[in-house]
């Protein structure tokens, strides 16, 4: 995974000062909650990301800060001003919508020159802004072109050097990237993160694209049901998720109900009716006896053999089906009490034919720090 860089991380500091922050923020609609009680800090120079599915609350908020909602409670402020109250055009804020929403009938010039044109800026200023604009985003070519003329990938970036060019402190992208298809997504992707980081920019950026997320992110923030649920770096995410929704939403995922029966040493140890084993898990768990709890691990973390391994976590099962998605493959794994695991394996070797096959009994196995308990 690919990530935008962020060197300083001014989030650990606990001197530096928020660029953005939500203080305790909250939006109903008639009655109904979208937003629930979201406090967060987002440093200057974050590529920020805001992940969540469909009416986790994550437009609605982008949406305040830009000024287009007002809160039902909490505040708003951008570089240590409150802007509750502000209203949009007056807020160091700029949005570049899913829909881009070019002008059909301006060439590409103009269309980045629109904003500048209605704020009264000089002739020259604009000139010398948008083709400081066509270059950066490589469009050079293009000024003369209307938006019919272009591909989706250059009308992303028409809608993006448009959005920039009013030089906001702030660029609010609602699923930038979702009209595109899977190569040249991934290649505006990376477009993105080296616009961002030449610019110096804060972007913040919403998506239910976790990939995509965990691509762009200095630090995403996960949303469910109005909740921010996780804020961290995408790589604390993945391996140490907060709850099971987390776990669960970020990735594919094993995920086990337990019971602490006792300890060994100082550590606890776990049962799971679910899979009919006793599992021993990372060190250092020590939690009530009877208390339940969710064993998660990641099928990648997972291994496959023929014969059983003495070391970590061991559960038998039987080949039930295997999809080779060209760099990995993945094998579906029935346990003797009819749990399914889910394990993959790199495709390393062209053809493997001594690889594990359907119907074959294989035991599944896992190191113990390689899985995370959680409480909720």
């Amino acid at each position: 995974m690919t990530q935008s860089g962020n060197p300083d991380k001014r989030w650990l500091d606990p001197e530096a000062k928020p660029f953005i922050e939500f203080r305790g923020v909250s939006k109903t609609y008639e009655g109904i909650p979208a937003v629930r009680d979201v406090n967060l800090s987002i440093y200057q120079g974050e590529l920020f990301c805001l992940l969540g599915g469909s009416g986790s609350g994550k437009t609605t908020l982008l949406r305040m800060l830009a000024g287009f909602e007002a809160p039902s409670a909490g505040s708003v402020w951008i570089d240590g001003v409150d802007v509750t109250h502000i209203p949009p055009y007056e807020r160091p804020v700029n949005m570049m919508f899913q829909s881009y929403a070019l002008f059909p009938h301006m060439t590409v010039f103009d269309n980045i020159a629109y904003g500048l044109k209605r704020d009264g800026i000089a002739k020259a200023e604009i000139q010398t802004r948008v083709n400081e604009l066509l270059a950066l985003l490589r469009l050079k070519d293009f000024g003369r072109r209307k938006p019919d003329q272009l591909s989706g990938g250059q009308r992303q970036r028409v809608a993006l050097a448009r959005a920039l060019a009013k030089r906001p402190k702030v660029l609010l992208l609602d699923e930038p990237l979702g009209a595109l298809d899977k190569n040249l997504r991934e290649d505006t992707q990376l477009e993105l993160i080296k616009i961002q980081e030449s610019l110096g920019i804060t972007f913040i950026v919403v998506t239910h694209d976790q990939e995509e997320a965990m691509t762009l992110a200095t630090r995403i923030g996960v949303m469910d049901e109005g909740y921010l649920v996780q804020t961290d770096e995408p790589h604390t995410i993945y391996e140490y998720p907060s709850s099971k929704y987390v776990a669960d939403f970020i990735g594919d995922i094993n995920l086990f109900e337990c019971l602490v029966t006792g300890e060994e040493g100082s550590d606890s140890v776990l049962y799971s009716a679910e899979i009919d084993a006793t599992l021993e898990p990372p060190s250092g768990l020590s939690a009530p006896l009877n208390q339940v709890l969710w064993y998660a691990i990641r099928p990648e973390k997972m291994r496959l053999s023929r014969a059983p391994v003495e070391t970590g976590n061991v559960l038998s099962g039987v080949v039930h089906e295997i999809a080779y998605l060209g760099d990995f493959s993945v094998y579906w794994i029935d346990l003797d009490n009819g749990f399914r695991l889910r394990v993959s394996r790199p495709n390393i070797s062209r053809m493997d034919h001594f690889a594990e096959s359907w119907d074959e009994r294989v035991y599944v196995t896992w190191d113990v720090d390689a899985g995370v308990v959680l409480t909720q």
